[in-house]
């Protein structure tokens, strides 16, 4: 078989490779605590921390989406997850926060897992573009985590 430039595989981009890293990095961090409420305290820090380094606009979506998230899901734990923030029950993720600037992309999104109880019919939506985090996304938002843990 011979290849062509046209069919040469690239990989992982830079941008994948790093999120790789990052959550190698967290299962380790998340290994050498010690008590389960040591590892909740650290996780809901690192959370904050990830979104306090983010850029400007990024960083107020992500402070938002993360004071709707723990108001209306309250079950829902902290914890980074491929170096962005995600929030999870029974050590499972629920939702997570992507920023536009990790992945050099237009929008940031909140995506849902499978562990969502989003379900409507044969077909619905599990991540959402965010340009801006109004009072009505707000809304949007707290209703759409506190019906994916009903």
């Amino acid at each position: 078989m011979s290849s062509t430039d046209n069919n040469a595989y690239e990989g992982f981009t830079a941008e994948e490779r790093a999120a790789m890293k990052d959550h190698a990095k967290e299962l380790k961090a998340s290994a050498r605590r010690t008590s389960r409420e040591e590892k909740a305290a650290q996780a809901a820090q690192d959370v904050l921390a990830k979104i306090a380094e983010m850029q400007d606009s990024d960083r107020v979506m992500a402070e938002r989406v993360h004071a709707v998230i723990t108001a209306n899901a309250p079950t829902l734990a902290p914890k980074l997850w491929y170096g962005m923030p995600a929030y999870a029950l029974d050590g499972k993720v629920v939702c997570f926060f992507q920023c536009a600037e990790k992945f050099k992309t237009r929008y940031a999104t909140l995506g849902f897992s499978d562990q969502a109880k989003l379900d409507e019919g044969t077909m619905w939506a599990n991540a959402y573009a965010l340009t801006e985090v109004t009072a009505e996304v707000e809304a949007r938002l707290g209703a759409l985590v506190r019906r994916a843990v009903s």
